[in-house]
């Protein structure tokens, strides 16, 4: 038996820098940063998980103000959260380029509609096919919609539409004596 031969040279822990954006790796769902300093979100293999978020409003004592023409609807609690993160009460950061699927539902007082808007770093873009309303009546307002970014960390928002008249009541305690949840989820799925 001879001596032991010498250690071998460390294993890498994370994807190397040649990794492109997108492309399938061990490391699904875990952002990593190159030797470029360029920021990427591993895909990964089919049920890895992906990027997604939960967050809720409760009315009262949320959305204490109505939501004007142009404005969002907050949503400042956090529920399960896994690399979507919010820069306010009412902005969620996307982090990666890719498809997201979007579901919120909002009890409203009065008829109006509700539109998600995407700030890719250019301002605020109404996405006119995530439009959702109601003429009358006391329904919730809600929509299931897929989206996808173009640059990484969009800001996604659930507003009021410009232009559109009146300014939106959140509703509270909405049938009954409880406080009413406002609800927004967020899913990367590609």
């Amino acid at each position: 038996t001879g001596p032991a031969g010498p250690t071998g040279p460390a294993g890498q822990s994370v994807v190397g820098a040649s990794e492109p954006p997108g492309a399938n790796c061990t490391y699904g769902g875990v952002q990593y940063t190159s030797a470029s300093g360029i920021n990427y979100v591993c895909n990964g293999a089919p049920g890895d998980t992906l990027a997604f978020g939960y967050f809720y409003a409760l009315m009262p004592p949320d959305n204490a103000a109505t939501v004007a023409a142009a404005s969002a609807v907050d949503f400042p609690r956090d529920g399960a959260t896994n690399g979507i993160n919010r820069a306010s009460d009412s902005e969620f950061i996307l982090p990666a380029i890719g498809v997201y699927e979007v579901s919120w539902q909002v009890s409203v007082t009065e008829a109006g509609q509700l539109i998600l808007g995407l700030d890719s770093g250019g301002g605020v873009v109404e996405q006119i096919s995530t439009v959702a309303g109601r003429a009358t009546g006391a329904s919730q307002i809600m929509n299931h919609v897929l989206i996808t970014t173009t640059v990484v960390n969009s800001v996604l928002t659930v507003r009021n539409p410009a232009g559109n008249s009146p300014a939106l009541t959140i509703t509270p305690l909405a049938g009954g004596t409880r406080a009413v949840s406002a609800s927004l989820v967020i899913k990367q799925i590609q």
